[in-house]
């Protein structure tokens, strides 16, 4: 019996001790899994903090169902214009007569990042997405201070000045006119402070560029003209460009047939050429679209690598056509009126010397083809805007 006994002891000694083990690995278990302990009171926190979170996971889920939602109609309108675009370009010939092709390209998309503090300042400046801009420096500021007082007079609100000197600048702050100073460029300013006025005309086509990205149409006006009205309710917009002629009559304007005569060739020995006067590159409006940027782009680079006068290279690009080692500008192109837009050789060879003529109120002058410029823009004041009717009379018809 005392041997037996002696087997059973240590036997039981085990057992207590693999209960005690087992007792404190279940204790860790929960204290781990349930950190609040067995009472009620901790079960009821651990229940109240499980509602809240599903409560915010539902109202989350609410926000981006309804942002989901304002999301799927906004691409259901995108798919549906995409497929009315699809629709437009497939085009059946309609009957004789009723064709016409399509000359207004779309509006670029603006971009904001090429210039965020012009962009800023245009939202304010501009109307119905267009502006006026002039550039200038003080060799011209007489001329400019003629110009600002015919805008003032008109009550024409978009209209920016582009100083290209500190004095312009100071001009445009003292007398209350909108300007935009561009950010410091030693190659434009050098050009802008000193250069001669074909020289700052060249660049404007520089200057441009960024307005229509931003998505702006552009009325570019040198400082030679006078407005008499405001040139925005008189524009067409069904163009890239819209602008005025050095042409002194409907055909020099508009366009016409040249008979070109060589006797040298006999029976053949006429030939018709179609002909018009230039585009004047001092008062133009640009539609915000792919080819006027184009335009602008060509003009800036023809000039920069070969020189020559703005205004030719102006319209060396807008009517050349493509030919063997060049490819044309495909932008469309308006004349404006010319007894609205009128040039300096339609005012004093034509207008003043008829009667009916003088009776017409144009919306600008512009003085191009005359050399004493401020006399003459002065003068179109005191007849157009004073009424004095001897007031153009002095002048000859020539520069």
């Amino acid at each position: 019996m005392a041997g037996r006994k002696e087997k059973i002891q240590p036997f039981h000694g085990c057992g207590i001790a693999i209960a005690i083990l087992v007792g404190i690995v279940i204790g860790c278990v929960c204290t781990v899994l349930l950190p609040n302990d067995f009472f009620k009171s901790g079960s009821l926190k651990v229940a109240s903090a499980s509602c809240e979170r599903v409560k915010m996971f539902k109202a989350e889920f609410a926000i981006i169902s309804e942002k989901n939602a304002e999301l799927s109609k906004q691409v259901s309108e995108l798919t549906e214009k995409v497929r009315l675009a699809e629709q437009k370009t497939e085009i059946k010939a309609g009957p004789f007569g009723t064709v016409t092709g399509l000359q207004t390209n779309p509006t670029v998309v603006p971009d904001e990042s090429v210039n965020p503090r012009l962009a800023k300042l245009l939202e304010k400046v501009a109307v119905n997405k267009e502006i006026i801009v002039v550039l200038a420096n003080n060799n011209v500021k007489p001329m400019l201070e003629v110009q600002t007082a015919s805008v003032k007079r008109v009550g024409i609100q978009n209209y920016l000045v582009i100083p290209l000197d500190d004095s312009i600048e100071s001009f445009c702050r003292s007398n209350e006119v909108a300007y935009f100073k561009r950010d410091p460029d030693n190659a434009i300013d050098v050009v802008g402070k000193s250069g001669s006025g074909s020289a700052v005309s060249g660049l404007k086509f520089r200057v441009l560029r960024e307005f229509l990205q931003l998505g702006y149409g552009v009325l570019l006006a040198d400082v030679d003209l006078v407005f008499l009205q405001n040139p925005f309710g008189h524009l067409y917009r069904d163009s890239d460009v819209e602008s005025m002629s050095d042409g002194h009559d409907n055909n020099t304007a508009y366009g016409f047939n040249d008979v070109f005569d060589d006797p040298s060739m006999t029976r053949s020995r006429t030939v018709y050429t179609t002909r018009i006067w230039v585009f004047n590159s001092g008062f133009f409006y640009l539609r915000p679209t792919l080819p006027s940027i184009e335009l602008l782009d060509r003009v800036t680079d023809t000039l920069s690598k070969s020189g020559g006068w703005d205004q030719a290279v102006f319209n060396e690009h807008l009517f050349y056509p493509s030919h063997p080692g060049y490819i044309g500008l495909h932008a469309s192109k308006r004349a404006m009126d010319i007894y609205e837009f009128m040039n300096s050789r339609v005012l004093f060879k034509t207008v003043r010397k008829n009667e009916e003529l003088k009776k017409l109120k144009p919306v600008i002058v512009h003085m191009n083809y005359h050399s004493d410029k401020l006399e003459r823009m002065q003068a179109a004041v005191e007849f157009y805007v004073n009424g004095k009717q001897d007031a153009l009379d002095s002048f000859s018809d020539g520069s």
